[in-house]
């Protein structure tokens, strides 16, 4: 009788096993070109809250948009996250990502802050702005981007390549707000004001303007914060040192960019991945990275952290942000045509 028992049991509880077993676990497939251990505490937190797990491969933007079309219907990826509008311009124009949109996704990014038919969506904004030593240099000469090309400020201006893409699009706001005659002329009055051939990223453009090599750099401003919280002294010190003025961009604000993300055009676990979408651009999720990493938030009622605050008041300009990938390779050609390397 005991045996017999035993045998109804397992043959009961057989197939509630069998069911559990067979449950796909849910997950979310992001390709990442965004390295920043805030982005992993936010898909954690996504985790924690839906129980959907989220898998990260993470590369360069253009070898995983290069991944994504050799993948193709194949692909196992639900998210393409990466920097800057221009290389988002980029996977939308390859065909490897696919519009959507939805009541949330509408609500928590601006317009301006995202594809208008819906392909990615900002999740982080950043301003490019021009920084000094406040301990030696006054910022008053300094109001616009215009600015930097003056007569009095020939060899002493720092930026990075002009092959790097927040110049880029930097370059292409100027085109979509100038015309590009005059984005022409700012290039070509800016190779006069360098202080040095343009290299490195933007934390060592500061470290040269308070080494004393110039006197003005143009940066993003999440370097700032970067340095200011450095686990290297030296680096603290620097940022302890920086001031930060925000130039505008023509009769408009400041230029800003942001680093975006994108359902991919044969996201297999769809549904997950707008949730996960939503998630990162919910306020919670905003606050957190906005906090973490130094950046700005997109969401519209979300507060900058106080360590950004303190740099002053971001007034931005409204420049739809997908001009800077269809004006990108204007902007290339100009920067060869006037010797910025």
């Amino acid at each position: 009788m005991r045996h017999l028992l035993s045998a109804i049991i397992l043959s009961l509880a057989l197939p509630a096993l069998l069911f559990a077993a067979g449950q796909p676990e849910r997950v979310v497939n992001v390709y990442s070109h965004r390295h920043y251990d805030a982005d992993r505490d936010v898909y954690d937190r996504f985790t924690e809250e839906t129980g959907i797990v989220v898998n990260v491969v993470q590369a360069g933007a253009d070898e995983l948009i290069q991944r994504l079309l050799a993948e193709g219907s194949s692909s196992e990826a639900d998210l393409l996250v990466t920097v800057d509008a221009g290389r988002l311009h980029r996977a939308r124009e390859a065909g490897v990502l696919q519009p959507v949109e939805t009541p949330t996704l509408l609500a928590n990014v601006p317009e301006h802050l995202r594809d208008p038919d819906g392909s990615w969506y900002g999740i982080t904004k950043r301003a490019r702005v021009v920084t000094y030593d406040k301990t030696r240099t006054s910022p008053e000469l300094i109001e616009s981007y215009a600015d930097l090309t003056r007569p009095e400020l020939e060899d002493r201006v720092v930026v990075r390549s002009s092959s790097n893409i927040y110049n880029i699009s930097l370059m292409a706001a100027i085109i979509a707000e100038l015309g590009p005659e005059r984005a022409r002329a700012w290039a070509e009055g800016m190779t006069r004001s360098f202080a040095r051939d343009p290299e490195g990223n933007d934390r060592d453009q500061m470290k040269a303007v308070v080494a004393g090599i110039a006197d003005f750099a143009l940066v993003n401003t999440y370097y700032i914060g970067l340095l200011l919280t450095s686990s290297d002294p030296a680096e603290v010190a620097v940022g302890e040192k920086i001031g930060v003025i925000f130039p505008r961009l023509g009769d408009g604000g400041t230029h800003v960019n942001v680093s975006g993300a994108g359902l991919t055009a044969h996201a297999p676990n769809r549904e997950d991945a707008i949730a996960l979408l939503e998630y990162m651009t919910s306020a919670g999720a905003q606050a957190f990275l906005a906090g973490a990493n130094y950046e700005y938030p997109v969401h519209p009622d979300v507060e900058p952290a106080p360590i950004v605050a303190a740099w002053g008041e971001l007034e931005e300009a409204d420049t739809p942000l997908e001009v800077l990938g269809e004006l990108g390779d204007e902007a290339t050609r100009i920067f060869d045509t006037v010797g910025w390397r």
